[in-house]
């Protein structure tokens, strides 16, 4: 037996001679009667698994390499969502956002009244609880959350003897301050391991070093946390899990559904009377689990360890705690719109591959998304692209994706060579296939559908319409999206849904049609020019693309005025307006006046409620990107 299974029994027996537990009896382990732990969260933003604990030799994180050979860490945890308010939606909830709509970046969907943030129901279970104090998820009518939710936000303002739960949030690693400067390099720029896909030069060495700089300034925050903590005399009694919120905030990581994007580190450290409450393997100090775990499963795990059973809408699984079920084989990603760009990406991982499969490939994973280019490596990497400086590794960042992607993490660090059309991988891109196709089954994948569509009737949440077979017809949508995707799927088979009933099914032949080209729109010009004055505003928008970009002269004027006129917010809607102005955005050689005539709408209507950053950010850089004709 190992010597931290003998310390933890003799602890716990020493325990029970003093009356402090009481021990269970019948033919299962002799389990204590304990107090219910206290539990303390400290996350991170926009960091992925770069620490020492990791293996990552050029960090410098003492404080997190301390805890992780005192407690145990995992190796493969997925966020779930790349940005900010996608990963905290799949976390907050323990529901995949492809169930709910909150994939899209700060959409801020209706939740059903039956379903209930986490802290809400911890605090429902007797837990205080307090966030200090980031709260970014895409929900809308969530009521009372936390106890506590500000940068003064503690556990120490709670009732004497009441157990919580507490989140530190430290913003030193976000995205915002890796570009930052001046600044002082402590991490030499000359160490740096440049990602294949990047170029090797030095703003984006500069960049890489800053943001491990600050990794050890968020490192130095999640020591302070601890060491507050055992000045408290908490540390015996309270669970400790640290995480980051998804990959770095550097390009081609924050973003986007690769490994990269989504891998994060995770950290626990559970004191010696609450060992039952772990899996066997962790229980050895330093311990590292190979359990696949992503944000969806945060939730159920909290409840579990607070010793509450997770409801049956929650679609994670507790990894911790009495509640704990077997590991999956597989963890799943996403992406939606980012800010002010429309995209849709799913992805897929076990232990050794990532597939991703692209229902956009017509659009670059490098869209101008006016956050992300701040960073001087994102605007010095896109200069290089534009000049012809780069290599065909580093290009396809910046040029049409494939349908499918498939990657081997053992061999290819960065996700560079595509293994999808190896003969070689066949089965791993079959399984891994099957397995996204299986997840979108169960989530009944409300992403699939345009985003203004989620949010047409108020009497509807995005989650009851998924279940609402009369109104979404899921296997139709995913079989249209998928063909739409592929081009290897003949135009033939595309066109007759132009003319289908359902406006999903509509909207994603006409896409389909946009994603092959030029001699695809010639092919369906008369079907396109119809869909012009479709009654839905997805398929007429799609259409309207295709002809701007390809069509005559005449079709083009005409398709361009109509993006123009569905680019009104005030009467088509916010999200509408969003995918009509986007889609103009990808038409070049726009005339002055149609520049003139964007500038003119009115901003989105200020009772439009829930979408603030929309209303004051993502219409208006849109505007500025198709006044500035860049895409």
């Amino acid at each position: 037996m190992r010597q931290s299974s003998l310390s933890g029994i003799v602890l716990l027996a020493a325990l029970a001679a003093a009356g402090v537990v009481s021990w269970a009896s019948g033919p299962q382990a002799a389990q204590p009667q304990l107090p219910r732990p206290n539990i303390l969260w400290i996350t991170s933003e926009d960091n992925g698994p770069e620490l020492g604990a990791y293996g990552d030799a050029y960090a410098t994180t003492p404080s997190l390499d301390r805890l992780a050979a005192r407690g145990f860490r995992y190796r493969t945890v997925w966020s779930n969502g790349p940005v900010c308010a996608a990963s905290r939606t799949a976390l907050i909830l323990g529901v995949y956002p492809e169930s709910t709509g909150g994939e899209h970046m700060r959409s801020y969907v209706p939740l059903p009244g039956d379903m209930r943030l986490y802290p809400a129901l911890l605090r429902d279970a007797g837990y205080y609880t307090t966030n200090s104090a980031k709260a970014d998820y895409n929900y809308g009518n969530t009521g009372t959350v936390w106890d506590e939710q500000s940068n003064t936000a503690h556990y120490r303002n709670r009732p004497p003897g009441q157990p919580f739960f507490a989140v530190f949030n430290s913003t030193v690693t976000h995205e915002s301050q890796i570009r930052t400067r001046p600044h002082k390099a402590v991490h030499d720029p000359a160490g740096v391991t440049v990602p294949a896909y990047m170029p090797d030069v030095p703003v984006v060495r500069q960049d890489w070093a800053q943001y491990y700089d600050r990794i050890t300034e968020m490192d130095t925050f999640v020591g302070l946390r601890l060491a507050e903590l055992d000045a408290d005399g908490l540390a015996g009694d309270t669970i400790v899990m640290y995480f980051g919120d998804h990959g770095s905030g550097m390009p081609r990581s924050k973003r986007f559904p690769y490994d990269s994007g989504l891998r994060v580190p995770l950290i626990v450290y559970v004191p010696p009377k609450y060992q039952h409450l772990i899996p066997v393997e962790a229980r050895v100090p330093g311990a590292e689990v190979t359990r696949l775990v992503s944000f969806v499963d945060f939730a159920p795990t909290l409840l579990s360890l607070a010793g509450v059973a997770p409801p049956a809408w929650m679609q994670g699984h507790a990894f911790l705690g009495p509640h704990m079920v077997p590991a999956p084989g597989f963890i799943f990603g996403f992406r939606g719109r980012m800010d002010e760009r429309y995209d849709l990406s799913r992805s897929v991982r076990d232990a050794r591959y990532v597939y991703i499969r692209n229902y956009m490939p017509h659009r670059p994973w490098g869209q101008h998304v006016g956050y992300m280019f701040e960073t001087p490596a994102t605007a010095t990497w896109k200069r290089m692209y534009d000049e012809g400086r780069l290599n065909a590794t580093q290009r396809a960042f910046w040029e049409p994706k494939p349908h499918e992607e498939l990657y081997d993490l053992d061999a290819d660090r960065w996700q560079v060579d595509n293994l999808a059309e190896s003969p070689a991988h066949a089965a791993a891109l079959a399984r891994l296939r099957e397995a996204l196709d299986a997840h979108q089954r169960r989530t009944r994948d409300v992403g699939l559908l345009p985003e203004y569509m989620l949010h047409r009737d108020p009497q509807i949440t995005p989650y009851a319409l998924r279940e609402d077979r009369s109104r979404y017809d899921f296997e139709r949508v995913q079989t249209m999206a998928r063909q739409a995707a592929d081009a290897r799927v003949p135009l033939d088979d595309i066109r007759p849904m132009l003319a289908d009933s359902d406006p999903a099914v509509r909207y994603w032949a006409a896409t389909g049609v946009v994603i092959r080209g030029r001699d695809a729109v010639a092919a369906a010009r008369a079907d396109l020019v119809r869909l012009l004055g479709d009654g839905d505003p997805g398929p007429r928008i799609a259409a309207a693309e295709g002809l701007a970009r390809f069509g005559s002269a005449a079709e083009r004027d005409r398709a361009i005025a109509r993006l123009v006129a569905d680019s009104d917010p005030v009467r088509h809607g916010e999200f509408a307006a969003l995918l009509a102005a986007y889609s103009l955005n990808q038409v070049t050689d726009l005339p002055a006046a149609v520049r003139d005539a964007i500038d003119a709408l009115p901003a989105t209507p200020a009772d439009a409620g829930r979408t603030r950053r929309q209303r004051e950010e993502y219409l208006p850089r849109l505007k500025a990107a198709i006044r500035n004709d860049v895409r």
